[in-house]
């Protein structure tokens, strides 16, 4: 299957400008550069499958992050890319809004299960919240398909923006990504937050066990640290305006995004990106926009690399 255009492509970054991949800031992704630090898990978390008690006690972790509606049902995934590609079976196919541009897997996953985009009400909608890249924010009156998915992976940056407070209503589906505002995306874990009936089909398609050991126990003690959380993302805001700072120092012009990704406009994004890629710094480009490049924040040592770059 063809690789669908995504950022984290580093190896192709290395195969064209050299290098391994310690010498390369990777800031193609939106991944937080400083992850969640957590204590090794049991060796029963390796060994044995995972027991109902660990299931349970994450999603009572993530109920209380998220402050989870008492009428919605909550779903561990390994990752919300699992539960995009099985939304679309979650109607029969029809047509689907997505506004864009934005992350394209959804477009591809209803593609794939028959459904066709449409530009105006459909029977589904997915609102990417905030949307990936340019960081617009919707709101529960942009809500207004039968089946309306929204794509919560950047959200926990504005947890006071959130849409989980609508999850019980029906036909109702908002996705979680702990790898992004938790920087462990190599974990493999998503929620599903939603109406109970939706909750349930989902679950079934992925199966029992759809979470490892090691990965209860790390998401259950993240989602019950919220204090890591709030200084996280004090943190966030502050590198995101030193990167705002620092690349209008150079010209580009910032048209958005989240305190985890910043999108410039400039007037070459392709002669940026390689640029930067000539240092081992690696960006995120589109293939719809000529001057659009976005941008991850560094990790506490790269800045001065940036910012020679």
């Amino acid at each position: 299957m063809a690789q669908r255009d995504h950022g984290g492509n580093l190896d192709d970054a290395i195969a064209r400008h050299g290098g391994n991949r310690g010498e390369w800031i990777d800031l193609s992704t939106g991944i937080n550069p400083q992850p969640y630090t957590f204590e090794d898990p049991e060796p029963a978390d390796w060994a044995a499958l995972p027991d109902s008690g660990a299931f349970g006690a994450l999603n009572a972790a993530a109920r209380r992050f998220w402050d989870v509606p008492d009428g919605a049902a909550v779903l561990a995934a390994p990752g919300a890319s699992a539960l995009i590609a099985q939304i679309p079976r979650l109607a029969p196919y029809g047509r689907v809004e997505i506004p864009g541009p934005t992350y394209n897997e959804h477009a591809a996953s209803f593609a794939q299960g028959g459904w066709a985009l449409s530009e105006g009400p459909a029977e589904a909608q997915v609102l990417v919240h905030p949307n990936n890249p340019d960081g617009r924010l919707w709101s529960a009156n942009d809500l207004s398909a039968p089946l309306r998915v929204v794509d919560e992976s950047f959200c926990d940056v504005v947890p006071e923006r959130s849409l989980v407070p609508h999850a019980a209503a029906p036909g109702t589906v908002i996705l979680k990504s702990f790898g992004k505002f938790w920087g462990l995306a190599g974990l493999r874990l998503g929620f599903a937050i939603g109406s109970p009936d939706l909750i349930e089909r989902l679950a079934a398609m992925l199966g029992p066990w759809p979470v490892s050991g090691p990965a209860l126990r790390i998401g259950a003690a993240a989602l019950s640290d919220p204090s890591w959380a709030e200084r996280t993302r004090d943190r966030l805001a502050r590198d995101a305006a030193r990167l705002d700072a620092l690349m209008a120092e150079k010209g580009a012009t910032c048209l958005g995004g989240t305190t985890l990704f910043r999108l410039y406009r400039v007037p070459s994004a392709a002669e940026m990106q390689t640029r930067l890629a000539r240092a081992h710094i690696w960006t995120r480009t589109f293939p719809y926009s000529g001057d659009w490049i976005r941008l991850g924040l560094p990790p506490a040592d790269g800045w001065d690399r940036i910012a020679a770059a």
